[in-house]
C-alpha cells in the first residue's frame, strides 16, 4: 500500500511497521517533527512502548486468561500491534484514531504482521468508540489512553469501557501544568494543584492518579495502581479498576494534601477530605505551600514491578539496559516513603559544593534511617529522615 507522503519500514520489538519518514516533515531546528507528520509517531516513545508489553504480559499472567485491548488513539497502530505479537494470550486488538490516514496506516501494519484475524481498525472518534464498548459485555481488558497531552478528555469513557478488574494505562505529556508552571492549569485538568518542587514530577503521577481515582470513582469503581514511572517528557501510570461502592470509597480515602516549605525543604502530607491546614512550617516557621489534593497511596506494586523484570528474559528489546535500570530502581522505592529529595537542589539553595550520592545516602543509612534511590531524578533519594537530617549530612560532607 501507497501514501502520498514519506513513509519507511521500521523494526521495533517483533514487528515491523511502516511509519512517516519525521526527518521530512522537519522544516526548522526545534521543530517537533511526529506532530508536523500526517499520523503521529514518536520514536522516543519505544521505551514506553516496552514498559506497555512488559506490563500486560505481566496483568495476563495474574489474571490467567484471554485477553482483549484497545487503543483509541492508535496512530500508526505500533503499540497495539506490539502487544497482539508479543503478549502471549492477546485474544483481540481494537486500533482507532480519528485521522482516516492514521487508520489507513494502521491497517497496512496489521496487514504487514499478519494480525487480520486478531486485529479490528476504527476511524472514529475516541470518545464514541469507547463508549460503544461500555456494556458489560463488551468491554475490554486493557485499555491504553496515549494522547499527545493530557488524558482527561478520555478518561471517564476508558473506564467505562473497561471490565471489572481491567487494566487502564494514561501518559500524560503536558508536564508543565504538572510540574507547577501553571497550578490553575493543573487544577482545572487534574482536580488538583501542582507545586513547582524538586519531586514535582512524582506529584505529577500522583496528580494523574489521583484524576484517575475520582473518575473512577464517579462510576462506583475503585482504582490500584501497580505501576508507574517519569520518563522523558511524560508521566505514565497502569492501574487496575474493580467495580464496588465500597471499593470506590477506599480508593478515593487515599487522597490528600502535601506541604512543603521552599525555605528549609520540610515537607508533610495530610489524609484528610475537609483539610485544616498549619500556615507555619514546623521547622523554620516559613510560610507553607500546599500542593493538591492528588493520590497518597502506592504508585508501584514490587511484586508487580517484579514480574515485569521477569518478563524480560526472553525478550529483544533495543532499550534492555535502560528498562532494566528503571524498573530496578522503581523495584527498589516500591516500599520507601513519599517523596524525595535531590542532592544538588538542596546544595544549590544553601550554596554548597555537591558531595557524591553515594557518600549522603551512606552517611544518613548509617545514622539508621531507611534510604532508596529513585527512578525520578539521577540525584534523589527517598528517605525516612526529617529535611534537617538531610540538610545537616549535605553539609556536614
Amino acid at each position: 500500500m501507497s501514501f502520498d507522503f514519506p513513509t519507511q519500514m521500521l523494526e521495533e520489538g517483533c514487528v515491523k511497521f511502516s511509519a512517516p519518514s519525521l526527518g521530512a516533515f522537519k522544516k526548522a531546528a526545534g521543530e517537533y517533527a511526529p506532530s508536523k507528520a500526517p499520523v503521529f509517531y514518536n520514536p522516543v516513545m519505544e521505551l514506553n512502548r516496552d514498559l506497555t508489553v512488559l506490563a500486560l504480559q505481566a496483568y495476563q499472567k495474574t489474571v490467567k486468561r484471554d485477553i482483549v485491548l484497545c487503543e483509541p488513539l492508535a496512530g500508526c497502530g505500533v503499540r497495539g500491534i506490539r502487544c497482539a505479537k508479543e503478549v502471549k494470550g492477546v485474544q483481540r486488538v481494537v486500533l482507532n484514531d480519528i485521522n482516516p490516514i492514521a487508520a489507513d496506516l494502521a491497517r497496512h501494519n496489521v496487514k504487514l504482521n499478519q494480525l487480520s484475524a486478531h486485529a479490528l481498525v476504527f476511524n472514529e472518534d475516541a470518545n464514541l468508540l469507547l463508549s460503544r464498548y461500555a456494556a458489560p459485555h463488551r468491554r475490554f481488558d486493557f485499555v491504553d489512553v496515549d494522547p499527545f497531552g493530557a488524558p482527561v478528555d478520555y478518561m471517564d469513557t476508558a473506564l467505562r469501557a473497561l471490565r471489572d478488574g481491567g487494566l487502564i494505562a494514561l501518559t500524560a505529556t503536558d508536564m508543565a501544568p504538572l510540574c507547577g508552571v501553571y497550578p490553575l492549569v493543573s487544577l482545572r485538568k487534574y482536580g488538583g494543584r501542582s507545586l513547582r518542587t524538586e519531586y514535582c514530577h512524582e506529584l505529577a503521577v500522583r496528580l494523574l492518579s489521583g484524576c484517575l481515582a475520582l473518575a473512577a470513582a464517579r462510576h462506583n469503581a475503585g482504582v490500584r495502581l501497580l505501576f508507574s514511572h517519569s520518563t522523558d517528557h511524560y508521566v505514565r501510570v497502569y492501574a487496575t479498576a474493580s467495580y464496588g461502592a465500597k471499593k470506590a470509597d477506599e480508593s478515593i480515602s487515599g487522597m490528600g494534601y502535601a506541604l512543603h516549605c521552599f525555605n528549609c525543604f520540610h515537607r508533610e502530607t495530610y489524609q484528610e477530605s475537609v483539610p485544616s491546614f498549619p500556615r507555619q512550617c514546623r521547622e523554620c516557621g516559613s510560610r507553607l505551600k500546599v500542593a493538591g489534593p492528588f493520590w497518597l497511596g502506592r504508585i508501584f506494586e514490587k511484586d508487580f514491578v517484579s514480574s515485569m523484570i521477569r518478563e524480560m528474559a526472553d525478550r529483544r528489546l533495543r532499550n534492555e539496559k535502560r528498562v532494566l535500570r528503571l524498573l530496578s530502581l522503581i523495584e527498589g522505592e516500591c516500599d520507601a516513603p513519599l517523596t524525595y529529595y535531590v542532592v544538588n537542589k538542596m546544595c544549590d539553595k544553601f550554596n554548597l559544593a555537591v558531595p557524591p550520592l553515594k557518600d549522603v545516602i551512606g552517611e544518613i543509612k548509617s545514622a539508621g534511617f531507611v534510604v532508596s534511590l529513585t527512578h525520578f531524578n539521577k540525584m534523589g533519594f527517598r528517605t525516612d529522615a526529617p529535611a534537617p537530617i538531610v540538610a545537616e549530612t549535605i553539609r556536614k560532607l
